[in-house]
């Protein structure tokens, strides 16, 4: 982690523009999981704790971006926030209209402001119209670029310090994320403590490992994780496969997998990986049994067979044996990276791979060792099975997690000032 932390500035009467990522779930007004709010404590109490002024951003769903919504209203959050902290939060029901509030801030005061994502500027995308020509799609890409910056300009003046502790998000170049670096007139742009969490568990697992590195993927689709797979290749010493991205691999082997999900445009790749794995030297661990169902239903019948599925049954968990070789393999690791169930755990009858490899995953912590859960649908599956506790460190950025194991350069860090 080279990049400049809330720890290295002096934050004495400052006032600090913060990205944070408040994207929570919310019915009827009420927040129905705060983890996210959270995670940003520390750094919004550290802060406060020395003297400075808060001015706090986030995005909240995915509005049109055609202006206010109701539904995407972080006023919720605002409120919540409140009761956290023990003080008022004063909210700005227009993200890029709030400068006279933030100017008037007085230290220990916090601003939330209103859903970046209002504005269409704030994610600066442009989709080509049918019928639309490329010049005129030029120009348009040049004008949404050209909006991008102006939001972002104004936001970079409601704050002294602009601070990134929004992880989830730091995968994306937008107005709030990255390009507000731009327009910080040299201030410092700097790491919360979640972020620095994130990068320092993640940036060791793919930079330092300690081994055995073992690396756990899974899902539905090869397609979601084609950089994943080969970047891991060349740093882990075993690689495990589940969930749906599985039957591309075993059907990449000659095995038959009845209607399970596979997808034939990706069998060269994954027969590609297959040989790379052997080249390096690396184990690549495929399920040797499954639960194969007669339909995707939660009450289908279902029955263990080995690795070929029969015709008119598909694959939806890895089978009893396979979970004991993959938990055996995960119990010789001193590293372990987790994205992806290995099954569709939403549905009792397909969820006991993805929970015996959870208990295997939480012991790696009691054993010394270090277990990091990559976001999405492997947090819900840990906190599903009440293991979350038992893991080194969960990951807020599913789709950054991800990037990052890919070996991309995240914008939202790399914008950040450098040490």
């Amino acid at each position: 982690m080279n990049k400049q932390t809330l720890r290295d500035i002096d934050l004495k009467g400052k006032r600090v523009l913060m990205r944070v990522d408040f994207n929570v779930p919310i019915k009827e007004g009420v927040i129905r999981d705060d983890t996210r709010v959270q995670g940003a404590l520390p750094s919004i109490k550290y802060v406060l704790d020395n003297g400075g002024s808060l001015v706090l951003m986030s995005h909240l769903g995915r509005p049109s971006g055609k202006g206010y919504e109701a539904d995407f209203s972080l006023k919720p959050v605002a409120e919540h926030l409140s009761k956290l902290l023990g003080k008022p939060v004063q909210f700005a029901p227009d993200c890029a209209d709030a400068l006279a509030q933030a100017k008037a801030l007085k230290p220990g005061e916090v601003l939330m402001l209103e859903n970046t994502r209002f504005y269409k500027a704030e994610e600066g995308k442009v989709k080509k119209a049918e019928g639309m020509s490329d010049d005129e799609y030029k120009a348009k890409k040049a004008a949404m670029k050209q909006a991008q910056a102006e939001l972002a300009e104004k936001l970079a003046a409601y704050g002294d310090v602009y601070c990134n502790d929004a992880f989830g998000t730091a995968h994306r170049a937008h107005a709030s994320t990255a390009v507000v670096c731009k327009y910080m007139k040299g201030a410092p742009c700097v790491a919360g403590f979640l972020m620095e969490k994130e990068l320092d568990y993640l940036g060791r697992a793919t930079g330092t490992p300690e081994r055995p590195f073992a690396a756990i993927l899974g899902g539905a689709k090869v397609s979601d994780k084609l950089a994943v797979v080969r970047n891991l290749l060349g740093n882990v010493d075993t690689l495990i496969i589940g969930g749906g991205m599985a039957y591309t691999f075993l059907k990449a082997q000659g095995h038959e997998v009845g209607n399970s999900l596979c997808e034939v445009d990706q069998l060269d790749y994954a027969r590609e990986m297959i040989e790379l794995a052997k080249t390096r030297g690396v184990k690549l661990l495929l399920p040797v049994d499954n639960v194969a169902a007669d339909k995707f239903d939660a009450e289908a019948n279902t029955k263990v067979v080995g690795d070929d599925i029969p015709a008119g049954w598909m694959g939806l968990d890895i089978g009893p044996e396979t979970v004991k070789l993959y938990a055996s393999a995960i119990a010789g690791a001193k590293t372990v990276v987790w994205n992806g169930p290995m099954g569709c755990f939403e549905m009792p009858k397909f969820a006991a791979g993805t929970f015996g490899v959870c208990k295997a995953v939480a012991k790696v912590k009691a054993q010394g060792g270090v277990s990091i859960i990559g976001g999405g649908d492997s947090v819900s599956a840990v906190k599903k099975s009440g293991l979350a506790d038992q893991m080194s460190h969960i990951s807020t950025g599913g789709g950054a997690s991800l990037e990052f194991l890919e070996g991309k350069e995240l914008p939202g860090v790399a914008a950040l000032t450098d040490k």
